[in-house]
């Protein structure tokens, strides 16, 4: 299963660059990422395949990891530039009681979703 990071950088220049410098030095790949500045930090979410690697990789560039979630990393979603395709698909995650905490999309228009019930999702999307 991929891991969802959170990481928590200074909202200015460069430190995006620090994340990407961190793990591509350490030969890790990010296969999805979702940034936006809150109140002067930056917030950012990145899914990767080896969760401890990257911590480690992060945490020796003096960077701050937040949280670290287990995460789906699902395939190109069928229709994703379609509209209405979103809404169905959320629709029927909340019609079976599911929690997303974080959605995002990731490199090749795969998902990237971490939820309260991720091994109840994964059903859900065998079957969708």
């Amino acid at each position: 299963m991929a891991t969802d990071l959170t990481v928590e950088v200074e909202d200015k220049p460069g430190s995006l660059a620090s994340i990407g410098e961190a793990l591509g030095g350490s030969g890790i790949n990010i296969e999805g990422l979702f940034g936006a500045s809150v109140d002067g930090r930056g917030l950012i979410h990145l899914c990767v395949q080896d969760g401890p690697a990257a911590r480690k990789a992060l945490e020796g560039a003096g960077l701050s990891v937040t949280s670290e979630a287990d995460a789906i990393l699902g395939e190109a979603v069928a229709g994703a530039s379609d509209p209405g395709t979103m809404g169905m698909m959320a629709r029927q995650i909340a019609n079976a009681g599911i929690n997303v905490k974080a959605a995002y999309i990731a490199t090749d228009n795969r998902v990237v979703m971490v939820t309260d019930n991720n091994e109840k999702l994964m059903e859900l999307m065998a079957n969708m």
